[in-house]
């Protein structure tokens, strides 16, 4: 059924609410929305900078020469082929490097949908590049390029090393490739793709000793030295160093694990200087559980609410709500108190940190529920200017309505139950079949919802449809918000 538990306040009653986090600026998202374009802007340029200076400063330094001859225009091809392909390579691993610039621009999940979609592209221009320098190469000696491939193999020492990164490169690109990745569990698929690190450092070697392409005191040399740096530090950094950091900073251990309806348990956690992740509703963490069978599996979970403050020595708590959806979440029911917990995070743009508009609209389903409680406990918005949709087959998926209620009606957000059995149809099929049959669409629930930002989060194909229904009723995709969590 629908139920409509707190209405909406109509628009000439609709007043400024003045609190914590609360300003009486109404342009302020707008603002923020536009430097979040810039910064955006901003990293595309860098990125097509770095591609271009990767090739313009081998052109500089004599490369153009080799365009004198048929062998020596093949070969210059595979050499500029090759340059832009391991330049694509460090720019993959800068956006799998969880950069906070990176990470609070695009998202998590759109710089790893960048660093997929530069997969084959890199792998493409490298197979071009011993192609077309084997060639090139063979027709100076006179030999196929078979013959001059074991050539360079035999008498350069460090060519073994090119040709294993090629292969190393080829089995990270299959195993991404989605109808390959999900037959397999996550660990392996992981285990296979740190490979990239070990295809990157085989492949450095003969671009620094072979022919004197990064010669000695050149700004090639310099450059491919910095790039190749700063991306191994932004990696150490942001994927080794901060995460333990954070880990020994708040010391989290398990306290309690409380069932909230069949499958679905939250998991309170206790810890230090918590206030250092107070506002990140919405925002999502990467959880390891310190217990043989479960210290390496990495969770990704968004906070179901914010941290709490003891203000006994720095003392907090703060909560995760999760679902049993496969074997490892399913051992996470069984967790027992004083389990060590190590942290990573938050990531991801599903935040305040998006918001371009005073009007704020969220929409979940099942355990998708849970990151929008901690999106509604912080987001700011006047009395209002919020609705809440929950869906779910019955009342019982609605997890934590009686917290979300409890934070609307506190906070004056409209709020809505829809509830019973999916609608067959593609077009609303995100809404109970009794909803579609009278009639009723996106619009009639939040009838100002092309002027809001909104918060899609629930299974794939669910959101996909009530993202095609917000678009339907003129959201713009820059107000829509739906981040994947999964790999």
């Amino acid at each position: 059924m629908n139920t409509q538990l707190l209405p909406a306040i109509p628009a000439e009653n609709r007043r400024p609410r003045r609190g914590p986090g609360i300003s009486a600026d109404h342009g302020r998202f707008a603002v923020q929305h536009r430097l979040r374009l810039f910064r955006a802007d901003l990293l595309t340029v860098a990125a097509w900078a770095s591609l271009s200076a990767a090739v313009a400063l081998w052109m500089a330094d004599g490369g153009a020469s080799g365009f004198s001859s048929l062998a020596g225009s093949l070969t210059a091809v595979g050499i500029i082929a090759g340059l832009a392909g391991m330049d694509l390579v460090l720019l993959m691993l800068l956006l799998a490097a969880r950069i906070p610039v990176i990470d609070r621009t695009v998202g998590h999940d759109r710089a790893l949908e960048f660093h997929r979609k530069l997969g084959k592209p890199s792998l493409y221009l490298l197979l071009a590049h011993g192609l077309f320098v084997a060639i090139g190469y063979g027709m100076t000696e006179g030999l196929d390029p078979v013959s001059e491939s074991v050539a360079l193999w035999v008498l350069v020492p460090d060519m073994w090393l090119a040709f294993l990164s090629m292969v190393l490169f080829i089995a990270v690109v299959i195993t991404s490739l989605v109808a390959v990745r999900r037959r397999f569990p996550y660990e392996f698929w992981y285990a296979v793709h740190l490979l990239t690190y070990a295809a990157v450092l085989s492949a450095l070697p003969h671009q620094f000793s072979v022919g004197g392409l990064f010669a000695e005191g050149s700004w090639q040399r310099w450059y491919w030295l910095a790039i190749c740096i700063t991306t191994g530090a932004a990696l150490l950094f942001f994927r080794i160093v901060q995460p333990l950091v954070a880990t020994f900073r708040h010391r989290l251990t398990v306290c309690l694990v409380v069932p909230v309806a069949p499958g679905v348990v939250s998991i309170e956690m206790s810890g230090l200087q918590l206030d250092r992740l107070s506002g990140a509703g919405g925002r999502f963490f990467i959880w390891r559980f310190l217990t043989p069978g479960l210290w390496w599996h990495p969770h990704p979970f968004s906070l179901s609410a914010e941290p709490l403050h003891s203000g006994d020595f720095g003392q907090g708590r703060l909560r995760i709500t999760i679902r049993n959806l496969g074997k490892g979440s399913a051992q996470l029911a069984a967790l027992r108190p004083g389990t060590r917990v190590a942290v990573e995070g938050p990531y991801g743009l599903f935040s305040s940190a998006s918001r371009s508009r005073e009007q704020v609209v969220m929409i979940g389903a099942g355990i998708g529920i849970t990151p929008l409680r901690a999106l509604l406990e912080t987001t700011p918005f006047a009395p209002g200017n919020a609705t809440v949709l929950l869906r779910g087959h019955s009342e019982e998926e609605l997890y934590l309505a009686a917290e979300i209620l409890e934070l609307c009606r506190s906070r004056g957000a409209s709020l809505f139950h829809l509830t019973g059995r999916r609608a067959a149809h593609q077009g609303s099929g995100w809404l109970p079949e009794h909803a579609v049959r009278a009639g009723h669409g996106l619009a009639d629930y939040a009838p100002d919802i092309a002027q809001a930002d909104v918060y899609v989060c629930g299974p794939d194909g669910w959101a996909r449809n009530v993202l095609s229904d917000a678009r339907a009723a003129g959201v713009p995709q820059d107000q829509l918000h739906y981040e994947r969590f999964d790999w």
